[in-house]
């Protein structure tokens, strides 16, 4: 899960338009929304991808009224692993969405996490299912992500010390070259208005278990293996503009003692001194078209 909250761009657009033109305008059988922002520090799953510095991110989605959809979204890297090329993710995104029940939504889809200018082995498929719906004022949503096997996921290093002394020119040095993994991540997700102030509190709560270690030029989507990560904050949208301004304090349960064994990768910098997936407030800004 991205720790990026954005605006649904619907309701922007009804909020700009005139009543009278909103009853005339026949529903578009295509529509394109998407985003773009400023975060403090880019976490996955509890984890700085960003070295907990700033990173650029965005994104756009194709939707049809059928419910098919297609979607990019990307971010620049740092510190996290040797991703190598453009140290940037680039996600490629498609799914399908149905209303189900009373008011409920099913999301079915698959993400194709990619790092431009790496090596393909870097690079991984993940799938997902989301249902959505409301509880009185509350949107609640509730998914599960299966990455299959795959050498991106495999624990090619036995250590952070055997990942930091591989030549990665000649794709020498590894503990288990070619080993594939698996993950398995489980989320739920809650947001409500806070009455009168123009604020929406939003919680996340997340577990990841399967892929443990380090895989090709240090990648890993959870690095020991079986953790939890979890989120609180609040957003603000300035009214009369497309923008929102959020804070957040995101944390997980991976200890240092959990963490060691993956120095010096794992850590800030590569340099064996504090740990990414430590607590941390993240501010973001981010505008909705």
């Amino acid at each position: 899960m991205k720790y990026a909250f954005l605006i649904p761009t619907a309701m922007l657009a009804l909020a700009a338009v005139p009543a009278a033109a909103q009853e005339e305008a026949p529903p578009k059988a295509v529509t394109v929304s998407g985003s773009v922002g400023l975060v403090s520090d880019y976490r996955f799953r509890g984890v700085s991808q960003s070295d907990e510095n700033l990173a650029v991110q965005g994104g756009f989605t194709i939707a049809h009224e059928s419910g098919v959809y297609i979607g990019t979204w990307g971010s620049n890297l740092a510190g996290w692993g040797t991703f190598g090329g453009a140290n940037m993710e680039l996600d490629l995104i498609a799914g399908f969405k149905t209303p189900i029940g009373n008011g409920g939504t099913l999301d079915i889809g698959a993400t194709w996490y990619m790092y431009p200018g790496g090596f393909d082995n870097t690079d991984f498929i993940e799938p997902y299912a989301k249902l959505s719906g409301t509880a009185g004022p509350v949107s609640l949503t509730a998914g599960v992500a299966y990455a299959p096997k795959q050498e991106a996921l495999g624990a090619w290093s036995a250590n952070g010390n055997v990942a930091a002394n591989v030549d990665y020119q000649n794709g020498v040095g590894y503990s288990n070259p070619g080993a594939k993994g698996d993950n398995l991540y489980v989320w739920g997700d809650a947001a409500a208005g806070i009455p009168g102030t123009g604020l929406t509190a939003k919680a996340h709560i997340g577990a990841s278990s399967g892929n443990k270690g380090l895989g090709p030029f240090a990648t890993s989507v959870a690095p020991t293996g079986n953790y939890a990560d979890w989120l609180l904050g609040v957003d603000y949208t300035i009214p009369s503009t497309p923008l929102t301004v959020g804070v957040a304090y995101v944390d997980t349960n991976i200890t240092d003692r959990k963490a060691a064994y993956l120095q010096p990768s794992f850590s800030r910098g590569q340099d064996g001194v504090g740990s990414i997936a430590g607590a941390k407030v993240v501010f973001a800004l981010t505008a909705a078209f």
